[in-house]
């Protein structure tokens, strides 16, 4: 790429993206417009708004790599991504989030559970396991951005990261949810461009689909050995029963993020911005349609990289990245896509990885701020009223997730993510479906399922979940070995028993429970 053209895109881009920020920014009055954007955005804002807070670098880098080493497997994630992510998402859910959220006058995920539950240790608790948990989630995005800025524009690492950081800090502090929303819809527009046009260009590239799809399965006999061990049978087929790849595959990529995404307070909040439950219906087809071609067109060219680079090179996708599977999207990309699409794939990637950022940190701001400071009486103006504490959240937030930034290894951005999506699912799912949807859900039942479910899930990866467990060090330390119980417990992902854990607390404990109020029901529901 000639970097003059590029850094000219790119201060266009910038421009654009300020003059959105700046509309947010102006139209930001009160914390309300701060926290959910008025709860006035139109449907197809908001829709595009949460896919590109759902899609980032990890989805399109991470998991397009994974997808790359593995195979067409990881198109049941998008199935589960279209289905639960956003059908059942905006139908099911987020019309009784909007409700409830605008009848109990709450602005964010852990106030709503807290007001629902009438319980300060709620919103707090909730508070913190996002403010604790999800810098390394916001991180990972934060790596994958940078890494892209450091290779396009031949910057140092440090400085792309801050460049980032930077950039997403001050339209985040100064513009809300609004100046997020707006820039969200714009990123979104660019990553649809071009992701169809490297969908096309893809089975172009290796003959059409059909002779893509058989090229690629008569490759079967170069699936690396030691995938081989594990259970992988070719690129166009599902791995082995029960083996560990399967394992890991099902369960942890597929069930995790595909079931954690309903549970993720970036994402919830979103439904919270629009006026009436018409807009979430309208809302709905737009967010399929961006779902499907964002990340299925990526589950679709990560194992089609193979046949082209074995067609090219003679060497699979594996061996062209060297290892790191994060490397083999923008291998493939920079390998044969013509020049001018190298510009609209960089914005793609900058766009997925400032739409997922400025989501990530909001969330985290008004957490720590709000949710947590300010329910625990620390005041920066007028209660409720003023954005000053999830400023300063805002703020807290960046500085950890670009200090991880720092700790975190390279190939982390697929298992970051399911571990975020995982641990929110175990901890958040079922006292959210409770709150909608159950009135006999009480306050120590829904107490004893967050616990449970983040207790169980945090256990799992750091002591039997072997592909966590063994980096961390923890159960070697304590027990001598890498993980405490044997396969196919070391693959067998902790939201497959943390779930049920915390859906049966809830249960249970709400039933041996008083029920609440009536007067309070009355008016959550």
């Amino acid at each position: 790429m000639n970097l003059g053209i590029l850094t000219a895109i790119f201060a266009a881009y910038l421009g654009i993206l300020i003059f959105f920020a700046y509309t947010g920014f102006k139209q930001t009055q009160s914390a309300d417009d701060y926290l959910v954007a008025g709860r006035n955005v139109h449907p197809w804002v908001m829709a595009l708004s949460y896919g590109a807070a759902f899609i980032s670098t990890s989805a399109i880098i991470g998991f397009g790599g994974v997808a790359g080493m593995y195979g067409f497997s990881l198109l049941w994630l998008a199935f589960l991504n279209i289905i639960l992510g956003v059908w059942i998402a905006f139908a099911f859910l987020g019309t009784k989030i909007r409700k409830m959220s605008a009848q109990l006058e709450v602005a964010t995920f852990p106030s709503l559970l807290g007001s629902r539950y009438q319980s300060r240790f709620i919103t707090v608790f909730a508070g913190m396991m996002i403010f604790v948990f999800m810098p390394a989630y916001t991180s990972i995005i934060l790596i994958g951005g940078a890494r892209f800025l450091q290779e396009a524009f031949l910057l140092n690492f440090n400085t792309a990261l801050l460049i980032l950081a930077v950039i997403v800090t001050v339209y985040v502090l100064t513009g809300g949810l609004k100046a997020v929303m707006y820039t969200d819809a714009f990123c979104a527009s660019v990553m649809f461009l071009g992701m169809i046009a490297l969908l096309i260009g893809t089975y172009n590239a290796v003959g059409g689909v059909v002779a893509g799809h058989r090229g690629l399965t008569a490759l079967n006999d170069l699936v690396p050995e030691s995938l081989t061990a594990m259970g992988h049978q070719g690129w166009t087929a599902m791995p082995q029963l029960g083996s560990p790849l399967w394992w890991t595959i099902v369960s942890t990529i597929i069930m995790g993020v595909g079931i954690g995404v309903l549970a993720q307070p970036q994402l919830a909040m979103r439904f919270m911005t629009v006026k009436e439950n018409k807009s979430l219906y309208r809302a709905v087809m737009v967010g399929s349609v961006f779902i499907f071609f964002l990340v299925g067109t990526v589950y679709m060219v990560g194992p089609l990289s193979n046949l082209y680079f074995y067609n090219t090179q003679g060497i699979i996708a594996a061996d062209v990245a060297q290892g790191n599977i994060d490397l083999i999207i923008p291998a493939f990309i920079s390998s044969f896509m013509p020049e001018w699409f190298l510009y609209l794939f960089t914005l793609t990637l900058i766009s997925a990885a400032i739409s997922t950022l400025s989501a990530l940190i909001h969330v985290q701001g008004t957490a720590f701020g709000r949710d947590i400071l300010e329910t625990m009486g620390v005041q920066m103006g007028k209660k409720g009223k003023s954005a000053r504490l999830p400023q300063l959240g805002v703020m807290t937030g960046v500085v950890l997730a670009v200090t991880l930034a720092y700790i975190l290894p390279g190939s982390i951005i697929a298992r970051a993510t399911a571990f975020w999506f995982g641990i929110c699912a175990a901890g958040f799912l079922p006292t959210l479906v409770g709150a909608l949807y159950w009135q006999r859900g009480t306050r120590l039942g829904a107490i004893a399922s967050m616990v449970s479910g983040f207790s169980v899930s945090i256990f799992g990866f750091v002591f039997l979940h072997i592909a966590e467990s063994e980096p961390f060090g923890i159960a070697m330390a304590l027990f001598g070995r890498h993980a405490l119980l044997p396969y196919p417990w070391t693959h067998v992902d902790p939201l497959l028993y943390a779930l049920p854990v915390s859906a049966a607390m809830y249960i249970g404990v709400s039933l041996l429970t008083a029920p609440p109020a009536k007067e309070h029901l009355k008016r959550c529901f």
